[in-house]
């Protein structure tokens, strides 16, 4: 695999899988948690494809054979599967918030509510 492949590789499902978790966020806002998860299903194998490539440069090099120099382009590449990565972690955590945050606001909603039923008994 060439350079420019390589980098088009890790640039393209970086930026899929970093789109896929922003858009996982996005549902979970909107109290779609299935969606956010399958969508967080697929950042998972976008990024996994992603690595799987980033780990066949690195085998090649340990290998020593890795025609594959270090570049600006290459640079360029990591960081964006860095970046995706990133962002994979802290949409986990943000939908996480979402959860519990909708699950406190229902809980109070029905306690508030069960309040009020109480207050006409009187």
């Amino acid at each position: 695999m060439t350079t420019e492949t390589i980098v088009m590789e890790l640039v393209v499902k970086g930026g899929n899988a970093r789109s896929k978790a922003m858009l996982a966020i996005q549902a979970a806002r909107e109290k779609d948690f299935e969606k956010a998860s399958a969508l967080m299903e697929e950042c998972r194998k976008s990024l996994l494809s992603a690595h799987q490539v980033q780990t066949e440069l690195i085998q090649e090099e340990l290998n020593g054979g890795g025609e594959n120099k270090m570049s600006l382009i290459m640079i360029h590449g990591q960081d964006h599967l860095m970046n995706a990565m990133t962002v994979q972690d802290l949409a986990e955590q943000m939908i996480e918030m979402y959860r519990i945050m909708y699950k406190i606001e229902k809980d109070s909603l029905g306690f508030k509510n069960e309040a009020r039923k109480g207050d006409e008994a009187l």
